[in-house]
Formats: structure tokens, sequence, C-alpha cells
């Protein structure tokens, strides 16, 4: 299984830790702040803002917090200076890396991104070195066997999505961003549940890792996304199941 999906389902695994720091609600917050900064504060307009706010929902948000979440990004309780910044970089064995942060101070954000991939055996690079390698799509992943297959290939296709994609043990529905919303409105009508739904940052391409640069990649990702400042983190490594269990283990 590729980064994308596989770094998700790790994700996944370790969310009620990320819940108890609080780091789920953090990030949601920051995501909807932005998303009506850059495209207004009503949802039905603002995709992006749309997409935030079923996040949110999903996570059990206090429809308090959305609001005002959102009243803060169209500036109705002051703008404050919060930016959305990419960086890209190399983890262990040349793996793509993107960094999605928002920050109050981009030189703080910039030494603890360039410290952390040093620390872990990667590289800060110039913008545009790895983005090229991504393409920015919906993301919506089922388990097999918790799934019509059939069922999920009529409604998923049907509905304007681009591929179906076979892993060992998911079933990965890959749409356009503005068929995001229709397929998986499409999706929850015909009541086939899903595991993850997410805009995601998908490689072109992937790189195998395994042994030690298996282990410092997964650590680099880990403290990235540990970090206040970054809301996300993307990456074209491919680490074999039997790796991931052993380092789980």
């Amino acid at each position: 299984m590729s980064g994308h999906s596989k770094w998700s389902t790790i994700k996944r695994k370790k969310g009620a830790t990320d819940a108890k720091r609080g780091k789920i609600f953090s990030r949601l917050i920051k995501e909807i702040t932005i998303a009506a900064r850059l495209g207004g504060a009503d949802p039905e307009g603002n995709p992006r803002l749309r997409t935030a706010v079923t996040a949110a929902k999903t996570e059990n948000m206090p429809k308090d917090n959305i609001e005002r979440a959102i009243k803060k990004g169209s500036g109705d309780l002051g703008s404050g200076n919060i930016e959305e910044r990419m960086y890209e970089g190399y983890g262990p064995g040349g793996v793509a890396v993107l960094v999605e942060t928002f920050t109050d101070n981009k030189n703080r954000t910039s030494g603890e991104v360039r410290h952390i991939f040093s620390k872990y055996n990667g590289e800060l690079g110039e913008t545009g070195c790895v983005s090229w390698l991504f393409d920015k799509k919906g993301l919506i992943v089922f388990e097999k066997d918790q799934i019509d297959e059939e069922k999920l290939f009529e409604v998923a296709l049907e509905a304007g999505a681009e591929d179906i994609k076979e892993e060992i043990t998911t079933l990965e529905v890959i749409s356009g961003i503005k068929n995001f919303e229709d397929v998986k409105a499409a999706l929850d009508q015909n009541q086939l549940g899903y595991i993850l739904a997410e805009i995601t940052m998908i490689p072109k391409n992937t790189v195998e890792l395994e042994g030690k640069e298996a282990e410092q990649m997964i650590r680099l990702m880990e403290v990235l996304e540990e970090d206040d400042d970054v809301q996300k983190a993307y990456a074209n490594f491919d680490i074999s199941d039997e790796i991931l269990e052993k380092m789980s283990g």
C-alpha cells in the first residue's frame, strides 16, 4: 500500500492519542478558519469549507466551535495573521514529502520543519521540488470485508469517481476535487460505509522502503504531524504490511 493510504491507516490507529492531545480539534479549527478566509463563510458556496465542516461534525465537534472558527476566518471575530504555507522536501531513501502548515510565524515554522527533516534523515527542499509528484484528489476508503464491492463500483463510478483501486484489505475510491462532494453524497445515500473520506495529495509513483529507512520515515511523519503548526503531511513511500506489523510490535 502506498504512502497516502498507508499513512492514513496508521493515523487512524493512533487517532485516540491525537484526540487526547486535542490535535484533531485544533487542526480542524485551523482548516475551517483558513477555508472561510479564502472562500467565504457560506459552506454551500465554499467546497473547502463544506468539507472541513463535515469533517468537524464527524469528529463530534460542538456547533459553537465550528461557528466561531468560521466567524474568525471571515473576519467577524478579528482576522489574526495565520497563513497557509506548504513545505517540500525529501525523506529517507529519497521519499518525496509535502508538509501543509498554518502558521502565524513563518520563520519559526520553517526552522522547526527543517529541524525535523534533518533529525530523521531527510532534507527540506525548494518550493516545487516534489509537488509535481503528487495530484490533489478526493480519497474515500472502504474495508473490503465490510462492503458490497459490486454496488460500490456501480454507485461510485456513476457519481463521477475517476478510479477505484484495490489494496490488500481495502478499496480506494479516487475522485477529482470538484466531484468529491458528489461522490461522497452518493455513497452516503446508498449507505455504503467508509472508514476515511478526505481531500489528499496522491503520489504518482512510490518509493519502497524497509529496515532503518522505513522506521525513520514513519517517525518523520509522526513528528511532523505532532508539530502544532503542521496541518497534514504527505509522502510517496511504500512500506509493506509485514514491516509495519514488526514496527508496531
